[in-house]
């Protein structure tokens, strides 16, 4: 946005280097910010109708109930992708709930963050109960919004994906190949379609950038932290550390919901089991193999 010529003020828990640096150099290095970009490190100073929340799913909660005072009024934009372990609620629930005088919105789909940075051409889903006035607000440039009025199934999609991803990277980490990976996508898109409907999606949310586009990407490249994340996970090897996984708290949420609710989902309980030690990458490929036929 800033790039494309439009005024943006950056808040951040601790902006001093990229003030300094004018770049992201723990994140982003080798990025600069454009001349457009404001830094501050007063969240008083951030004045925009609207606001892009780039908050950990888990810390959503934490955040909005500290500064849901000074962001009264606003439009708030979710990019996070996932649901609360705690509540078992999305990030347009929890704006909702905490900040009723806000209005939410959601911004997800396939997406790198050092794509955009580069300002590579990038294609999202913006959600919203009247979306069309904020997507040619924040289009610009090689940005391109497409405009949704389904907020479950958007916050959904962008949830599940991250536990699929997960999956996938246990698989190629494993070494149970390829075929095994286009399975676990197929039916883990399955999985996500099962979830969202149940949560009052529309099913044809899921076919666009915040369920299909997205799954692709992130159960394909290592550049997903999600699917690093298995692939280390499956390979054996030790975590990175101080990188936000987003599956690996979702897919928690998400088993404990489905549980609840009697939705089949064995991918994403797969993917609990293995995460929590209580069975072994191979066990669960077994598992899954084992499990009754049926039409697809």
């Amino acid at each position: 946005m800033a790039r494309s010529g439009k005024g943006v003020t950056l808040w951040a828990r601790d902006v001093r280097d990229m003030a300094d640096q004018r770049e992201n150099t723990l994140r982003l290095p080798g990025f600069a910010f454009p001349d457009k970009l404001v830094i501050t490190k007063h969240i008083s100073a951030v004045t925009d109708d609207v606001v892009l929340l780039a908050v950990p799913m888990q810390k959503l909660r934490a955040f909005l109930s500290e500064y849901c005072e000074v962001l009264l009024g606003r439009t708030l934009v979710a990019t996070c992708k996932g649901i609360d372990v705690e509540t078992g609620e999305g990030p347009g629930e929890i704006i909702r709930r905490l900040c009723p005088d806000a209005t939410p919105a959601l911004l997800s789909g396939p997406s790198f963050a050092v794509d955009v940075a580069a300002g590579l051409p990038t294609a999202l889903t913006l959600a919203a109960s009247e979306p069309e006035p904020l997507q040619h607000a924040l289009t610009g440039g090689n940005l391109r919004l497409y405009r949704s009025t389904d907020m479950i199934g958007v916050e959904t999609g962008g949830a599940m994906k991250n536990v699929i991803a997960i999956a996938c990277g246990l698989a190629i980490g494993a070494g149970l190949g390829e075929s095994a990976r286009a399975a676990l996508m197929t039916r883990g898109f399955a999985e996500m379609n099962r979830f969202a409907v149940a949560r009052g999606a529309e099913a044809d949310t899921l076919q666009g950038l915040s369920g299909f586009g997205d799954l692709t990407l992130t159960c394909t490249s290592e550049k997903s932290r999600n699917f690093a994340y298995g692939l280390s996970l499956g390979r054996g090897e030790p975590q990175a550390e101080g990188v936000t996984i987003e599956g690996k708290a979702t897919a928690k949420a998400v088993a404990s919901a489905a549980t609840k609710a009697g939705i089949e989902m064995p991918i994403t309980n797969m993917v609990v089991a293995v995460m929590s030690g209580h069975i072994t990458i191979n066990e669960a490929s077994d598992l899954l193999l084992a499990r009754p036929l049926k039409e697809e």
